[in-house]
């Protein structure tokens, strides 16, 4: 198998090798500019700080790649990389921040004052709620849901979608596109992209250079590869698994609205017939009636004709004489 050209930043290694060590901060500086440029957020420096209460269990481990840093304001920063949906995952944030609450806390008279937080997630997958408008990047705050507007400044969520991020090379035009791009693509590109020139993006691209690894570095690398590809093929083994279960409850559902649908159907028929048979009944009844009358009428006239009274007439037929003498009057 031929060798990658850069490694995969969607693995703990390569997140951690891109954005994690100290020598390259200045990566991880530019890309936070780039997506909090619109907040007027301006990072000249980071220190990276122990992130050992953030993914405390095995679950966390598996799916998540974090890191926890401050810059020279004392802001926060949670960065995490997650590559898998994860039951209540939007609590798991709130969670996340909370922390970088509780550790500003001061002992003894203090005014409680907070820095800014921000929890940032890059998504491997998309939010099912958010799929519909095709989101990239989604910036939450606390608010106040009267008034549409922000409660509390200091406290963000930014969620990036990155299935959703479609542009291609000849379309990038902001640097925050070039970064979505080439941290989707990283692994898979075969050159370095034309509009990727800026001095941050060839120094990122040195940094990810599976060839500029060491040997120690690519066994690493290799291992956490491996477990990136088992945990997609779990994910979409599961997924496939999950949609043709879905797909047979369908199919069984489908199956029996269409015994319904055609159960209705004969039912609908059987009682259009039976309607059409008790109309045709019902004509026939009425022309009946009205032949036996014509019958009857016509015998009165006959028997008036031939010299019978009405008292006659009402004797023979078990008629009134009102009724005879009502005929006779209409017929004139």
């Amino acid at each position: 198998m031929n060798e990658p050209l850069f490694i995969n930043p969607f693995t703990d290694f390569g997140f951690k090798k891109i954005f994690g060590e100290e020598q390259n901060k200045d990566l991880l500086i530019d890309f936070l500019n780039e997506l909090l440029a619109a907040q007027n957020q301006h990072i000249s420096d980071l220190v990276f700080k122990k992130n050992d209460r953030l993914g405390n269990d095995d679950l966390d481990r598996k799916v998540v790649f974090d890191l926890y840093c401050e810059n020279e304001q004392g802001e926060k920063f949670t960065v995490e990389l997650q590559k898998a949906k994860q039951a209540f995952f939007k609590d798991r944030m709130l969670y996340y921040s909370s922390f970088s609450v509780q550790e500003q806390g001061i002992k003894g008279d203090w005014d409680y004052q907070l820095k800014a937080i921000y929890v940032i997630a890059i998504l491997d997958f998309v939010m099912d709620e958010d799929n519909r408008d095709k989101i990239v990047v989604s910036k939450n705050k606390l608010m106040d849901i009267d008034r549409y507007r922000v409660f509390y400044e200091k406290l963000t969520f930014v969620t990036l979608q990155m299935p959703n991020f479609t542009k291609k090379e000849n379309e990038l035009e902001s640097n925050f596109d070039k970064w979505l791009y080439v941290i989707k693509n990283l692994h898979k590109l075969d050159h370095i992209p034309e509009r990727t020139q800026e001095r941050v993006f060839q120094k990122l691209f040195k940094v990810a250079s599976y060839t500029a690894l060491s040997k120690e570095e690519k066994v690493k690398y290799v291992d956490s590869l491996k477990y990136y590809n088992d945990l997609k093929n779990s994910l979409e083994t599961a997924q496939q698994e999950g949609y043709q279960e879905a797909q047979a409850v369908y199919e069984v559902k489908l199956e029996e609205a269409q015994k319904q649908t055609e159960q209705e159907k004969q039912r609908a028929e059987q009682e259009k017939q039976k309607a059409e048979q008790e109309r045709k009944l019902k004509e026939e009844a009425l022309r009946s009636l009205e032949n036996e009358r014509k019958i009857f009428v016509q015998s009165v006239l006959n028997m008036h004709n031939m010299g019978l009274d009405t008292v006659q007439i009402a004797r023979i037929t078990n008629r009134s004489i009102a009724e005879i003498e009502a005929l006779l009057g209409g017929a004139e």
